[in-house]
C-alpha cells in the first residue's frame, strides 16, 4: 500500500522558512534541502512505519545532510506532516507542536 503525504500549513511554513534561510547562506542550498526532504517523503510514502515513533502516534524522519527532523502521523491512507524543525530544538517544544 502506498500512502499519500499531506503537508499541513504549519509544516509548509516551516519548509519555506528553512528554504529561505539556506538560500540566504548559499544560492541552491535551499533547493538541495528540499530535494532531501522530498526523498524522505518518498520513503515515508512507501513505508511510513519504517521510522521511529517519537511521541504518541507521531513519527520522525531525520533529513539526510541537514540537521532537520520531519514529524508526521499516519492517518488512514495519508501521512500527515505536522512539522519540520531543527533537530537540536527543545524536545518539549517539539512535543507540544507535534502532538496538538
Amino acid at each position: 500500500m502506498r500512502y499519500e503525504v499531506v503537508v499541513t500549513q504549519e509544516a509548509e511554513n516551516d519548509l519555506k522558512e528553512i528554504f529561505d534561510w539556506y538560500e540566504s547562506q548559499r544560492i541552491g542550498l535551499g533547493h538541495d534541502f528540499l530535494l532531501q526532504v522530498d526523498a524522505g517523503f518518498c520513503l515515508i510514502e512507501r513505508n511510513p512505519n519504517l521510522f521511529v515513533e517519537q511521541y504518541k502516534r507521531v513519527r520522525r524522519y531525520l533529513v539526510k545532510r541537514f540537521p532537520y527532523t520531519v514529524f508526521y502521523r499516519i492517518e488512514g491512507e495519508n501521512v500527515v506532516v505536522l512539522a519540520v524543525v531543527f533537530a537540536g530544538r527543545d524536545p518539549e517544544w517539539i512535543k507540544k507542536r507535534a502532538c496538538r
